[in-house]
């Protein structure tokens, strides 16, 4: 059986499954979202985010992409932060990456990539500002761990930088934002940081918001 056929076949026994426990499951799931949770994670196959948090569709607003970049320039992020912020007004961000994340092993190299070398420069940028600390790993393997943990905070930080959350935090006190990084390994995720709307952000990064805006 082709693969793709195979997906096509699990999907309706999926159906199946949902309407026997709940007829109108689908009726009910198509009328609204409300997740209280944007995740944005890694494109990484490994990494499903409703299966590692045992939550159910309509739980989770999600936004995946390449070791799980905020970038101040990226429009599809932004778009997806704004619309979760502003319109669903999610409580908690969540960035969650992983240990041995490909885009990260990738930006610890020299090699050509073409197209992504733009995408994985983001990532090279948070070695290069934590160069110290990562250049005094000798272990490869645990150097690329710690840079997986610094550029999730890293990536937090950026979030927080960000005039839509910080628009939210000083009018509604939310969201909280939170990194976390997955275990491939274990299945464990492990929480590495939360700022919270009391944050104190450097003032080169804060904005200053009037009654209009």
């Amino acid at each position: 059986m082709d693969s793709h056929k195979k997906l096509l076949l699990t999907n309706q026994a999926w159906v199946k499954d949902k309407l026997e426990v709940r007829a109108n499951y689908f009726e009910s799931m198509a009328a609204d979202q409300k997740p209280d949770f944007l995740w944005i994670g890694c494109s990484d196959s490994r990494v499903p985010a409703e299966e590692i948090t045992g939550t159910e569709p309509g739980e989770l607003f999600v936004h995946r992409n390449i070791a799980n970049l905020v970038i101040h320039t990226d429009f599809n992020v932004l778009s997806v932060l704004q619309y979760a912020v502003e319109v669903l007004a999610v409580k908690h961000i969540i960035v969650c990456g992983h240990y041995n994340c490909g885009g990260i092993r990738n930006a610890l190299t020299n090699r050509h990539f073409g197209l992504i070398n733009k995408w994985l420069r983001h990532i090279k940028d948070v070695y290069r500002v934590h160069r110290t600390e990562l250049d005094g790993i000798a272990d490869e393997e645990k150097r690329a761990r710690r840079l997986v943990e610094i550029n999730i905070m890293e990536q937090v930080w950026n979030l927080a930088k960000t005039s839509i959350v910080q628009k939210a935090w000083r009018a509604e006190g939310r969201p909280y934002l939170h990194g976390w990084v997955y275990d491939l390994h274990t299945g464990y995720l492990k929480d590495l940081l939360m700022l919270t709307p009391e944050t104190r952000l450097d003032e080169l990064y804060k904005f200053d918001f009037d009654e209009q805006s």
